[in-house]
Parts: structure tokens; sequence; C-alpha cells
């Protein structure tokens, strides 16, 4: 005959008290080793005895009684990864595969689509597409929420769980089911996965003598290649570049050093930014050393609510110092700084240890960069003109402006990223007039 349940649970158990025996002593000496490492022990620090017993308990009552059997493996996997993801968004614990994508990604290579995506009141919520990459190529939109991966619901998933759905093999399809705001009901987008080779700079002219400047993620080679391609450009326009516009829209971020060097690659002295903890090792200060990698020519920086962390770096250091002017739309507002912590060969934590400032102390928390110039996506459409004759249409006309298809592609700009048109145009009259930032510039809303 079995036991009801309830009958169960209120008889006395041996192995419960066993367990408490044995799992207690091994969960102090763990608490009292984690204090040693710290800071002396105070009042603040002292081992919660009553909420460790209720974690055993809990432990015990869920390795005896749940539906089905679960490895302690398994359940001690659960409580970590549930310490770190009640923390905040960012905070999570890696297995062997999720620590093994997060040192692919870094490197610029990796199988999946192309998303970059946060955990935001329980929903996957797209921050930015990457260049050139399935997800970009599908129209995904900063903002965009995740509700579906091949009709299986996310709801009750954790960040890494999802994410892991996203990846497969190379040229295996997915279906994401996406709720977009203006969008009257959910909609679905199938990709095909593929290998992600991120080129995170790019770079080419725009008329003969303005720089643009593409960076589409912050990677462990992003600062010299910020430099190679400046140098680039200045040869091909044969002379010193009278202007760089700095594309960071839909950038997501990366890694905090390179950050620190495409600034530092602009910045000739001074701080670029600076993380305050709790515990005074994380706590560190960046500054610029006298190489830059062009003179003091005027810079754009564009952004927009997909340019998130380490984008956020180099915009706040560049205006805080008055070399670049910001044009675009507010930044996502991600201010706090994520360290690996290993806990073996294949293990890890992510664990959110510390906020950024800017050199002028702005948390860029929760605010984002606002721009010195809003300037918001617009379409253009040019107006079908009726037939009329030109200059040019007449019988042995004079040339006109060497510079004609320079102008013409211009316009052709205008039609196709308006924003980028309208700071090159920004750009342009800096360059002409002062020769560099104004301290004082009028916000266009």
């Amino acid at each position: 005959m079995l036991t009801p349940p309830q009958a169960r649970h209120n008889q006395p158990s041996l192995f419960r008290t066993f367990w408490l025996v044995l799992a207690l002593p091994i969960l102090l000496s763990l608490a009292f080793e984690a204090n040693a490492r710290t800071e002396p022990q105070t009042e603040a620090t002292t081992i919660p005895l009553d909420d460790l017993r209720t974690f055993v308990d809990v432990y015990h009552q869920i390795r005896g009684n749940y539906v089905a059997e679960v490895s302690d493996e398994q359940l001690l996997e659960y409580a970590i990864k549930g310490m770190l993801e009640g923390l905040d968004p960012h905070s999570s614990y890696l297995n062997k595969d999720e620590f093994d994508n997060l040192k692919e990604s870094t490197r610029g290579e990796f199988a999946g689509v192309g998303l970059e995506v946060t955990m935001e009141d329980k929903l996957i919520k797209v921050i930015a597409p990457i260049d050139d990459t399935p997800a970009s190529r599908a129209g995904f939109k900063t903002g965009d929420i995740i509700i579906k991966i091949d009709h299986q619901a996310l709801k009750d998933l954790n960040l890494g769980e999802a994410l892991e759905l996203m990846r497969g093999p190379s040229g295996s399809t997915m279906t994401l089911s996406v709720v977009r705001e203006g969008e009257r009901k959910p909609f679905d987008i199938v990709l095909t996965r593929e290998i992600i080779r991120i080129q995170s700079v790019k770079s080419r002219l725009l008329g003969d003598d303005y720089g643009y400047l593409r960076i589409s993620q912050f990677q462990e080679k992003t600062g010299r290649e910020t430099g190679k391609h400046l140098r680039e450009l200045t040869r091909k326009a044969g002379q010193p570049l009278k202007g760089v516009v700095i594309d960071l829209r839909n950038n997501p971020g990366g890694l905090l050093s390179s950050a620190i060097d495409v600034a530092d690659a602009f910045l000739d002295d001074g701080l670029i930014t600076y993380t305050r903890g709790r515990v005074s090792s994380v706590e560190e200060s960046y500054y610029a050393t006298p190489k830059t990698v062009i003179g003091n020519q005027p810079i754009i920086i564009l952004m927009n609510s997909g340019s998130a962390s380490s984008s956020e770096i180099v915009a706040g250091a560049l205006q805080d110092h008055q070399r670049a002017l910001i044009v675009g739309t507010t930044s996502f507002g991600k201010g706090s700084v994520q360290s690996i912590l290993p806990l073996s060969e294949d293990r890890a934590i992510k664990l959110t240890t510390a906020r950024y400032f800017t050199p002028n102390g702005r948390s860029i928390q929760a605010e984002g960069i606002q721009p010195d110039i809003e300037i918001k996506p617009a379409t253009i459409t040019p107006d079908e003109e009726s037939f009329s004759i030109t200059e040019a249409d007449l019988s042995g006309h004079l040339d006109g402006n060497k510079n004609k298809v320079a102008v013409a592609e211009t316009e052709d700009l205008k039609i196709e990223d308006f924003q980028l048109y309208e700071a090159l145009n920004i750009l342009k009259a800096i360059s002409l007039t002062q020769g560099h930032v104004p301290e004082n510039t009028i916000s266009w809303k």
C-alpha cells in the first residue's frame, strides 16, 4: 500500500536528518571560505543559518518528492542559475556549451542567426541584429520581443535556455514568433542558421574627403582594426580627412578593453571611463594615451536605441571631451560591467560587478546617451518630376560641376539612410565653419 503524500511528509525521516547533518557543514564551510576571501566578517556578513536550513530543507523536499527523479547535479545547477538570474538581466551561469559559445563570439566567428538579445520582465528582447547576418537581413528591429522559438513558448525559460534553442548547425532553419510595437498581432520569421563571421569594422569614403567608419561590435581586434581602416581611408583620400562619421547604431557592445582602445584612438589625453562597484578590486579608471590615429578633424557619432554598453562608453567619452557630436536617438542605457569568473576549465559565471561612468561622472544605466542633435529615422520618397528640358539637354552645352558624381551619391544617401545623410551634412558644416565641435549645439527635435 502506498503511503499518502501528506502522511509521508509528517513522518520522521532518518534521511532528512542525515542530509541536514551532511549538507549544513559543507554549506557553512563554503560560506566561511567566501567571507575569508573578501572582507572581515561584520554583523552584515554573518552566516544566515536559518536561510541555509531552509535551502537544505527545500532541496530535500524536491529530491524526495518531485514527480520525476532529478539528479543532485541538476538540482545544484538550477539553484546556481536561480541565484544569478534573480540579480539582474545580465548575470548568469555558463555551462560548458554556453562558456564555449561566449568565447567564440568574442573572437568573431560562431554558428547562429546574429541576434543580440537580453531578458526584460521575463521576456526575450532584441537589443540589435548584427550586421550582415540572417537576423539583419530578415529585418529584425531593436525592441522586438521573441515569444516562441520553433513554436515553443519562451515564457518559462531563462535567457541561457532561450539562446540554446537559437543555436544549431549551420544550414538548419528555425521559426521565431515576434511581437513588434505597431503591429497588431505576433508574426513569424523563418531564419536559416549560418556561420557568423563578424567583421566588426567597415569603412568607406563619403564623397572625396569624409570618412565613414561602421563599428558593429567590440571584439578582440576592433581597436587595431579601427586604426587600420582610418589610415586606409586617409590613403584613399590622398590627403587628411576633413571629418569622420562613426556609426555605432545597433552596436550591442562587447569587450570593455576594445571600447577603451577605440576611444583612445580619438583622444590624446584625459579620462575615458571609470567603474565603481561594491568590491574595490573592480574599481578602475581608464585614460587616453597621447597617440591618436587622426588629427583634430571633427567627428560625428551616430547612435540609436540599439547602441549599448561599449558603444555608450565610446560615445560618452568623446561627448564629454567635446571631441565628437552625438547624432541620432537616445542609446539603450546599459551602464553595467559583467565579469566572466571561471569556476573551472569549462564553466563560469557572468556576474555584474560594477557600473561604469562617463568622464564627467554620468551614469548611463537605464538612462542612455542623449544625442546632441536628435535625428530620427525617416524614409525619403522623391517626387516624380514632370517632363521638362534643362541646359544639360541642349546640344553643345558646357560641362558643369566635375563633382556631379559625388553630388549624385550624396542624394542617393538621402534616400538610403537619412540619418547618415544628415550626419554628413552636419559634419560638412562643422568642417567648413568652425573646424571643431561647437560647445553649445542646438538640438533638432
